[in-house]
């Protein structure tokens, strides 16, 4: 057991008072009960403030604290990747989705498919979406915490998810979305405050009398290999993030797949009071995505050094490489480095310590939060509702509850069994998310863009990208990048929707988004932020391409 008194009294404080507060923003005026639009889209009146906060601290979970740290111990700063392009990416979704989504007033992402090309599409990615958040995102994020959690209490990694899984379906389950947006902003400021805390101290341990920022020098100096943007062929990492493709291939798939038309992060901004109030809110996430990376991936980096013999082995490497570790069949004992930041927080001062593990507990139950309610929302509209139309309001929210309960409980069972014996689980998360990526984002540009495309040909490239992604799995090299399968993948899912759109009858006359009706402008104030974004983007690449 890791963790003192005083850094239960810090988890305890923690957790009593994000259960007070999320009770507190879910009351609703006497003789009044939640309908679906108060528990799926909180009232449509979040702020930007709060958006832009939510969808961090849904984002940041453990497999970005916990996963990309280990990455991060792996790899170096190329996995930073994954969050650098991803503010380019909440730019784009502001000025080019989100006025179409908010136009369509849905609730979901199958929604929005059913309006453009029918009932089928709906249908078929709402199970795609269903599938996916239960086994393998809530999956991920429930064992990475049970793995950090073990680390510094020693509860097995059962009742460690049990527990993680509980606290987030308690918090959240009478809420709703409002519950888990408004709990957000104090999530994500005890996490990235957290986060910049465990950062500071590694890196001042490393410096010693030259401080933190003669830690970080020390770092760029001695691990220079692991400050390279752009890898090369035979570097560590290179079958996750191929060199330039890092750049021109799949990544930029994924990222809009995940930000523009995921359900559990793109419905904070459907439940926002208007557009503008969307965009700042997605522009303030941009921000915070920059400074993502000082969180999660600096920490693995500082791993490196503390674990080697110039520090007395301040950390026994072997507890994360498998390539040194004594017993490396025993997966309870070493060779993770999934394990280096919960490894980290054990060098940590007592208190400091429980501060930290409240933090990333607070990023834990925030995704797990959020992911029940997106799986509750889409079964109930999508699914529940074509199957019970017209039942009173209050049925629909007890069974998005209950949905959420079941989802909580399948993840629960098959987490271990899933992601157990996995070197990264971050990795994993990346290439199964790859399998429907693809499908997902060609079927949007098509319905969004292109007034031709069919119902039919919007099928064949959802059914097209699982098809396609798991022939490829299987005829390439097993090191070849994902990565570039994904682009491969997503140039044949487009090119079918076309052939079989062409083909096939022309859609309904009320079907074709008429973006004439759209306004797609920007405000000064957004155009200056989105500037100063890919700035600092240019920036970045070019210190440490």
């Amino acid at each position: 057991m890791y963790l003192t008194t005083a850094d239960l009294i810090v988890v305890a404080i923690y957790a009593v008072s994000l259960f007070s507060i999320a009770w507190w923003v879910s009351r609703e005026p006497p003789g009044h009960s939640k309908n679906t639009q108060d528990y799926f889209l909180a009232g449509k009146a979040l702020p930007w403030w709060a958006i832009g906060a939510s969808l961090i601290a849904a984002n940041i979970s453990a497999e970005q604290i916990i996963g990309m740290t280990g990455d991060g111990y792996r790899i170096g700063l190329a996995i930073a990747a994954y969050e650098w392009q991803a503010a380019l990416v909440l730019i784009i979704v502001a000025t080019f989705f989100l006025p179409i989504f908010l136009k369509r007033e849905i609730y979901t992402m199958p929604q929005f498919l059913e309006q453009r090309f029918g009932n089928k599409v709906k249908v078929t990615m709402s199970i795609y979406w269903l599938a996916l958040y239960t086994f393998v995102n809530l999956a991920t994020v429930l064992w990475l915490g049970s793995l950090a959690v073990n680390s510094l209490t020693g509860i097995p990694y059962f009742w460690g998810m049990a527990s993680l899984g509980t606290f987030a379906y308690a918090y959240s389950v009478y809420g709703g979305l409002k519950a888990v947006a408004l709990t957000d902003i104090i999530q994500v400021v005890l996490l990235i405050s957290g986060g910049f805390f465990i950062a500071y101290l590694t890196l001042e341990m490393i410096g010693g009398e030259s401080g933190v920022l003669g830690g970080f020098g020390r770092l760029v100096t001695e691990l220079p290999e692991r400050f390279e943007m752009i890898l090369d062929p035979g570097d560590n990492g290179y079958d996750a993030l191929p060199g330039i493709w890092t750049l021109l291939g799949g990544m930029w798939i994924l990222h809009f797949s995940y930000w523009g038309f995921n359900q559990y992060i793109i419905q904070r901004a459907l439940g926002a009071k208007d557009l503008a109030e969307a965009q700042k809110g997605l522009v303030f996430a941009a921000f915070l995505k920059m400074l993502t990376p000082l969180v999660v991936v600096l920490p693995g980096i500082a791993a490196v050094m503390l674990s080697s013999p110039g520090l007395d082995n301040v950390i026994d490497p072997a507890l994360l490489d498998a390539s040194i570790c004594s017993n490396p069949a025993d997966p309870d004992t070493c060779g993770k480095s999934d394990r280096a930041y919960p490894t980290v927080m054990k060098l940590l001062p007592s208190g400091i310590r429980g501060l930290i593990f409240a933090a990333l507990i607070a990023a834990i139950v925030s995704s797990l939060a959020s992911m029940m309610n997106s799986i509750a929302t889409i079964f109930t509209m999508d699914v529940y509702e074509d199957l019970r139309p017209g039942r009173p309001e209050t049925q629909y929210v007890a069974v998005g509850r209950l949905t959420a309960l079941v989802a909580g409980l399948i993840a629960l069972f098959v987490a271990q069994p899933l992601l157990g014996n996995l070197e990264s689980a971050f990795q994993f998360i990346q290439k199964y998310t790859g399998f429907i990526a693809p499908g997902i984002v060609a079927v949007f540009l098509l319905g969004m863009f292109w007034k031709r495309a069919t119902e039919y040909g919007a099928l064949a490239a959802i059914l097209g990208s699982l098809a396609f992604s798991i022939l490829l799995d299987q005829v390439m090299p097993s090191d070849f990048p994902f990565v570039i399968n994904i682009v491969i993948v997503f140039a044949a899912c487009i090119l079918t929707g076309v052939l079989i759109s062409v083909v096939t009858p022309e859609p309904a006359a009320d079907q074709p988004v008429n973006l004439e009706g759209i306004d797609f402008s920007t405000t000064t104030a957004f155009k200056i932020s989105a500037l100063i974004v890919v700035l600092v983007l240019a920036a970045i690449y070019a210190a440490y391409w």
